[in-house]
């Protein structure tokens, strides 16, 4: 059964929506104290009723994080390798109809912020671009993997769906990891929202994940735009969809991310405001309910608020990010997606984690275990 399937059958967006905000504490409480989550116990966490016992919550994510990853946090950083988009995502800094300046990297302008970022030390990239195939198409995009295979051991993209054949096509030029964010999984909100353009196709974007994970991919990132919808029945989908490739891609790593809106161009209002809180009781949630899924947190966020919540489950941290294409190496910092909140360097935030006791990865992976086993 597919996931598509499986929500029209199990979990109706409103049913989902009422059993969250019909519980207790009693129930959050019988939901901690089981061995074993189930998606209800999931979804009594999320609820308001468990904003009560967000200390207990802590504790318990913080002991399962510890067990399963140790103190450590896994470095990345994206490079922007264009800004042209043919979508009209109405939360998006690219949405085609904004008037900010468009730029697609040439390769000499890739290898450029490799070379910048690399030197910084590190070695997960993230490549990321808007929904543009005429620009940035199949051709493109492995030119793109072979340069930064010279400076990355890591290659992930952040770009838009592709069939099985094409991720397969770009998993054997070098990529092992794969970041696709819903941003809605309410169908209905997903059409308001993506009122133009191939990103209107809710089922395509919908089983990206599986399809990357099909082709081989090794790491695959999940999330939902948090603002677009109720954030609390939003994060139980998120973490059904992580519970079903989870058991149905086993082969496959997934990380779970928990992006809020931030100021972009177009300046588009939240369907709903996400409080500090907010944000870290679905993350405590989700370490509980999955215990081995990656949590990442970007640069999304402010710096105090990112140090303070290292403790609580995060695995994965971007540093040193510029969010628009060439921001590496041009001082002109325009076409950018959003606004990074935490802009300390990558030594800066190396340096931070260390004081703190975690220990910063750079570099978890090299494609010489890929070339082993095959």
């Amino acid at each position: 059964m597919s996931f598509y399937k499986m929500l029209q059958e199990k979990f109706t967006w409103d049913r989902i929506k009422d059993f969250i905000y019909s519980r207790e504490s009693i129930h959050v409480k019988n939901a901690l104290s089981k061995p074993e989550k189930s998606a209800e116990d999931f979804a009594t966490l999320l609820s308001p009723a468990a904003e009560n016992l967000l200390e207990e919550m802590a504790s318990t994510a913080s002991k399962i994080t510890r067990q399963r990853f140790g103190k450590t946090i896994k470095l990345y950083a994206p490079i922007y390798l264009s800004n042209e988009c043919t979508n009209s995502c109405v939360y998006c800094g690219f949405n085609r109809k904004n008037d900010i300046e468009r730029k697609t990297l040439s390769f000499s302008e890739i290898e450029k912020e490799a070379t910048i970022i690399s030197s910084q030390g590190i070695r997960h990239i993230l490549l990321v671009s808007g929904e543009s195939p005429n620009v940035v198409n199949m051709e493109y995009l492995k030119e793109a993997v072979n340069i930064c295979r010279k400076y990355f051991s890591s290659i992930s993209i952040e770009i838009y769906p592709l069939s099985e054949k094409n991720y397969y096509e770009l998993y054997k030029e070098g990529v092992d990891g794969l970041t696709i964010y819903q941003e809605t999984y309410n169908e209905k909100t997903y059409s308001q929202v993506h009122p133009a353009g191939k990103k209107r196709n809710y089922l395509w974007r919908l089983e990206s994940p599986e399809r990357g994970a099909s082709a081989g991919i090794r790491t695959v990132g999940i999330g939902a735009l948090m603002g677009l919808e109720d954030f609390r029945t939003e994060e139980f989908f998120v973490g059904m969809h992580a519970d079903y490739l989870m058991k149905n891609y086993w082969k496959t790593h997934f990380t779970i991310s928990f992006p809020r809106i931030r100021k972009a161009a177009g300046n588009f209002t939240p369907h709903q405001f996400i409080s500090d809180k907010n944000l870290v009781q679905c993350m405590l949630a989700l370490r509980i309910f999955k215990n081995d899924a990656g949590l990442v947190i970007s640069t999304r966020e402010p710096a105090d608020f990112r140090d303070n919540i290292l403790p609580l489950g995060v695995t994965q941290m971007s540093a040193g990010s510029k969010t628009e294409p060439g921001g590496y190496h041009n001082e002109k910092h325009t076409g950018e997606q959003f606004e990074v909140e935490d802009d300390r360097s990558v030594a800066e935030f190396v340096q931070s984690l260390k004081d703190k006791g975690f220990d910063p990865v750079n570099k978890d992976w090299d494609r010489a275990f890929l070339n082993t086993a095959s």
